[in-house]
């Protein structure tokens, strides 16, 4: 069979479906002898690599091949991806980046694949696109995939060291090659080598040997409030659907694990004081700061409320009633927090993240309250917001950000109106709370095939990991599995495992690996890894 190279390139794929079939394949098919241009070693200096003594499949060792063969386009797929943004926050790049999603789906040769436009959502604002593709290969099993198209804005362009939509490829020690931008890690990076493993899949054998179904939306960053509508109103096209396939990570050191999909709840909140509700200070617009002598603050007025809410240092709610749905760690999870802490470095993942210290030194303490409640302030703005200068202000609103997770048995708008009825009791009847959004939690437990596939998968990648022990249950960050593994929209087990590592995600210098080192895989390796899953759990290898 003759190999072609297969290379996203995004608006040239948006470009020639208007031109027809035909004139898309050229814009987006190339020779396999297309020159590297990036220089990309597929191993990068990992210690690790494939057991091939494991792999029984020829075509999945002819992938192998065909994946190290192509690394510099895939790479270059994925900076093609940064380059577009896609802020769900601000809008910027949104209809563009839903239809390069569903372009990379009909490339894979997804015979539907579709934008939808969702609406007016549940609290009100409008909601992104959602983008729909369903590859039926006439295969036995079926899975679905997650993708989230949308990034995080950038809040501070001078810290990074390079522009955050360029998708340059740096060092960064230990790595000889890491790719920085907006959505690198969270979620672009880890997604696109996805991709990539399932085109160098169909590059080798023509088919996938599953049936896929792709759900990609650009609300995550929005608290899925267009991805909740269209679950709910669409929970027809997931019919047949036997597993979620999430991919997964490994952490620094190199470990990697299979992951149950379990969520937090989050609620997001904004409070807003204002002159014209609170009958007092400006009302109609911000006026001159002079005036503060005889009018008075809403701005003053919104820090005191905010801060009546909370410690004095931040890290408890002071809410009539705010904690006493949740389900207290169990002892089998203190006793996984404690084992964990034995190979947890505080220095190391303090600086790591860029802080200067955790609330705890303990590290079982720090792995209990990543998994425990939060009440946080993301942002407040209101009057001169012009950074550095002068300029006298007396503001007329000032509204604050707010984002509240949670634990079971907790729910998120319970958690607002409590809030409402403490600010009445503190003496602030006047100011507003809106919900932007809540993602309920999720918990669940590995069941069906995928998550053996998924096992077998690490330990052919020599990949070191622990398998979960009974009742050891932890919940992750926010995501919308509650949609997908609960009873709001469909029902269906959720598994997670990959390889791969990126950080800072929502922060400066958002980065994935690409070149890999020491126990811990690059891109190459992170496709090798799914594309084995893949093969595992359809029975072919």
């Amino acid at each position: 069979m003759k190999r072609t190279a297969i290379l996203l390139l995004g608006s040239l794929v948006t470009a020639a479906a208007c031109a027809g079939p035909q004139a898309e394949q050229a814009a987006v098919t190339t020779e396999a002898a297309t020159e590297k241009t990036l220089g990309v070693r597929p191993n990068g200096d990992t210690e690790i690599a494939p057991d091939l003594s494991l792999v029984k499949s020829e075509e999945l060792k002819q992938v192998y091949t065909y994946i190290d063969e192509h690394i510099d386009e895939h790479v270059t797929n994925l900076q093609k991806w940064i380059q577009q943004p896609s802020i769900s926050n601000s809008g910027e790049g949104i209809p563009e980046s839903a239809e390069m999603v569903k372009g990379f789906f009909e490339q894979l040769g997804c015979q539907e694949s579709r934008v939808y436009d969702v609406g007016t959502t549940e609290w009100g604002a409008q909601g992104n696109p959602v983008v729909y593709a369903r590859c039926d290969e006439g295969a036995e099993k079926t899975l679905v995939v997650y993708w989230m198209y949308d990034t995080m804005p950038v809040t501070q362009p001078d810290v990074w060291i390079s522009p955050p939509f360029e998708g340059r490829l740096v060092e960064q020690a230990p790595f000889k090659k890491v790719l920085i931008g907006r959505g690198a890690t969270n979620s672009k990076g880890p997604q696109m080598s996805q991709l990539n493993a399932l085109m160098s899949i169909k590059a080798v054998t023509g088919k996938l040997p599953v049936n896929v179904i792709f759900v990609a939306e650009g609300d995550e960053e929005r608290m899925d409030i267009g991805l909740r509508k269209f679950m709910m109103e669409h929970a027809d096209l997931f019919k047949g659907a036997d597993a979620m396939w999430g991919d997964g990570g490994q952490s620094p050191s190199g470990r990697g694990g299979v992951s149950e999909g379990n969520s937090e709840g989050c609620v997001y909140v904004e409070i807003t004081t204002s002159g014209t509700r609170w009958g007092r200070g400006p009302t109609v617009s911000d006026i001159h700061g002079g005036n503060k002598r005889s009018v008075d603050s809403p701005a003053w007025r919104h820090i005191q409320a905010i801060s009546s809410l909370i410690s004095a240092d931040g890290n408890t709610a002071k809410i009539a009633g705010f904690y006493d749905e949740a389900v207290q760690p169990t002892a089998a999870q203190l006793k996984a927090y404690a084992a964990q802490a034995e190979s947890f470095d505080v220095e190391e993942a303090a600086r790591n993240l860029g802080v200067a210290r955790f609330i705890s030194d303990k590290p079982a303490d720090i792995l209990r309250d990543r998994n425990w409640i939060s009440f946080n302030l993301d942002g407040i703005w209101g009057g001169n917001m012009y950074a550095g200068g002068a300029g006298a202000i007396l503001p007329n609103k000032i509204t604050s950000k707010h984002n509240i997770r949670y634990v079971p048995n907790m729910r998120g708008p319970d958690l607002v109106e409590k809030m409402k009825k403490q600010l009445v009791k503190n003496g602030y009847p006047d100011v507003e709370v809106k919900i932007i959004g809540d993602v309920p939690w999720r918990v669940g437990k590995l069941a069906g095939e995928l998550p053996d596939a998924q096992y077998r998968a690490l330990e052919i990648m020599q990949i070191p990991h622990n398998r979960p022990k009974e009742n050891e249950v932890l919940t992750g960050g926010y995501w919308p599995a509650y949609l997908f593994g609960a009873e709001y929209a469909i029902n269906i087990p959720i598994s997670n495992a990959g390889a791969g590592y990126g950080g800072n995600a929502h922060a400066a210098n958002e980065f994935y690996v690409i070149e890999g080192a020491g126990k811990v895989y690059g891109m190459a390796g992170a496709e090798k890894t799914l594309a084995t899953v893949l093969y595992n759990y359809a029975g072919k290898n």
